[in-house]
């Protein structure tokens, strides 16, 4: 098959580890494959390196960018359709909000002129949710018209997490016919195979952390919306009471300057460590140098760093939001409500006392992590939705 990923753009994260883990596998069992993204633009960083020698070929949209912007998203349309015309591909596969929307209006535009033996199908998968509680009742109402329109140009949704599913079929996005789960795919070796005390003590040397000390990481933009300032509401109670504790922060953001400040206020400026941007590479070492995951997102479709840190062995303490649920129960971590600092301060004590329970949770984490999120997992459901897709009768469009 001919395929077409379109991605806004290819930063560090989640959504695009995932894009490129799919493009990587679709080509190399033989599907012709394209990659349309947008610049790598902001404080996140990039992934373009991971394209580079790829199999399938990668193309920029200069002015497909994450913010609205009239002129920029019109010009951005226009390539993006420009590109399926000369390209006529069997799929066009969308991610994140808007390369879902400008992809699938052009693609359906496309296909509604262009008269071709076999259909054109388009699938989108939600990474997350554009419409949340935390922003303005106008604004989500805007979101999730356009969502419904988009849908009605959607042959199919695929999703990281049934909680995904769950939220759009209750927005009136789609039917449930429409939909099917996809965990999103980790190359897992990295992540499984510990890097060793060398490599975990430079690390630790590295970043000003004792050998002794129990290290609760957290791996997330510094942005909104990702919890920090709950981490550090618990730390101010936790820090006290075990001198041997410290919190790592993994990332970058616009708020890094904020939340240090917040840090230096809390008089905890002694107690946080700072890596600032890690590549992709160096995650699983962070993580194997560290003892607790603490993930306080408000809204994700499913943190990809849960089971990364549960594929290396670690327990970890999560809000209860959105698909956390699906992967962090009572016998791989804990679970907690969101915004709950007390609950937080609880889960992370109960691990930092107890030694064991560490191990057991991060062991049995582990093991319910490993076939779920392989490549070969994700790509084999993609690929058999595309293949139901494609040997359908063709639609009256």
């Amino acid at each position: 098959m001919k395929i077409v990923h379109i991605i806004t753009r290819l930063i560090l994260g989640g959504a695009q580890e995932n894009t490129l883990i799919t493009c990587r596998l679709l080509a190399e069992h033989g599907h012709e494959v394209t990659l349309i993204t947008g610049p790598a633009l902001g404080p996140e960083g990039g992934l373009f390196e991971q394209t580079e020698g790829a199999p399938y070929e990668t193309i920029v949209v200069d002015k497909l960018r994450r913010e609205i912007n009239v002129f920029n998203d019109v010009a951005a349309y226009i390539k993006i359709k420009k590109l399926l015309a000369q390209i006529q591909p069997d799929i066009v596969h969308t991610h994140s909000a808007k390369a879902g929307i400008l992809g699938r209006f052009a693609a359906d535009a496309l296909r509604r002129k262009v008269k071709r033996r076999r259909r054109t199908c388009i699938v989108h998968t939600i990474h997350g949710l554009a419409f949340h509680p935390y922003q303005s009742t106008k604004l989500n109402r805007l979101y999730i018209a356009v969502e419904k329109a988009a849908a009605k140009r959607t042959d199919r949704f695929i999703c990281v997490a049934d909680a995904m599913t769950e939220k759009a079929l209750a927005a009136g996005i789609g039917t449930p016919d429409d939909f099917v789960t996809a965990y999103s795919a980790i190359d897992e070796q990295a992540f499984l195979q510990h890097p060793g005390t060398g490599q975990v003590a430079a690390f630790r040397r590295k970043h000003h952390i004792g050998a002794q000390a129990v290290v609760l990481v957290t791996i997330a933009r510094l942005a909104e919306l990702k919890g920090h300032d709950y981490i550090i509401e618990s730390a101010k109670t936790l820090a006290a009471k075990y001198e041997n504790c410290l919190w790592l922060f993994v990332g970058d953001g616009h708020l890094t300057q904020q939340i240090k400040s917040q840090i230096q206020l809390a008089g905890l400026g002694y107690k946080f460590r700072f890596t600032g941007l890690l590549p992709p590479e160096e995650i699983p070492l962070a993580i194997h140098a560290s003892d607790i995951l603490v993930h306080c997102s408000l809204r994700e479709g499913l943190a990809r760093v849960l089971p990364q840190a549960m594929l290396c062995g670690k327990p970890v303490v999560s809000f209860d939001i959105d698909g956390a649920a699906e992967v962090v129960n009572d016998s791989t971590g804990l679970l907690i409500e969101p915004e709950n600092t007390a609950q937080i301060t609880g889960a992370c004590r109960k691990l930092i006392e107890d030694p064991d329970l560490r191990q057991t949770l991060g062991e049995n984490a582990r093991q319910s992590v490993i076939k779920k999120f392989a490549p070969e997992t994700m790509v084999q459901v993609i690929e058999d939705t595309y293949n139901k897709l494609t040997n359908c009768p063709t639609q009256a469009l």
